[in-house]
């Protein structure tokens, strides 16, 4: 199965309908689906995707999101081990000419492991890297 990497910045783009993004985004993550793709995202990712849901759109909202991706069999998740975190640790630290936050550096490190080339997201940082951003 075909999997796409979700980062924050493609979650809040399909949730907030103010969001510049939202209708690109929604419109990869249908296709996405239609064509019977998957999608991947952290822990990490989903810390900062409720936290940012519930300061924009507010408590019911992010329930509402995180039952949604909670219940979904379209949705693997990844877990940031220690190890995995050592990896981003190297790569935040490596870096010292990007502004990479941590929790990109943890996105980075999953999506080699799993040999993942495309996100959904808008965040650049990605594309920096080397990654094929979506929408």
């Amino acid at each position: 199965m075909k999997a796409l990497f979700v980062d924050t910045a493609g979650w809040m783009a399909c949730a907030d309908a103010a969001d510049p993004a939202h209708r690109a985004a929604s419109r990869a993550r249908d296709s996405w689906f239609e064509q019977g793709g998957l999608f991947v995202t952290t822990d990490y990712i989903a810390d900062e995707t409720l936290t940012l849901i519930r300061v924009r759109l507010g408590h019911a909202a992010a329930e509402a999101w995180w039952r949604q991706v909670d219940e979904s069999s379209l949705l693997r998740w990844e877990i940031i081990s220690p190890s995995r975190a050592d990896k981003a640790r190297s790569l935040f630290f490596r870096h010292h000419d990007k502004d990479f936050s941590f929790t990109d550096c943890t996105s980075f490190v999953v999506m080699r492991e799993l040999k993942l080339r495309e996100v959904l997201t808008t965040d650049h940082h990605f594309a920096q890297i080397g990654f094929i951003l979506r929408p």
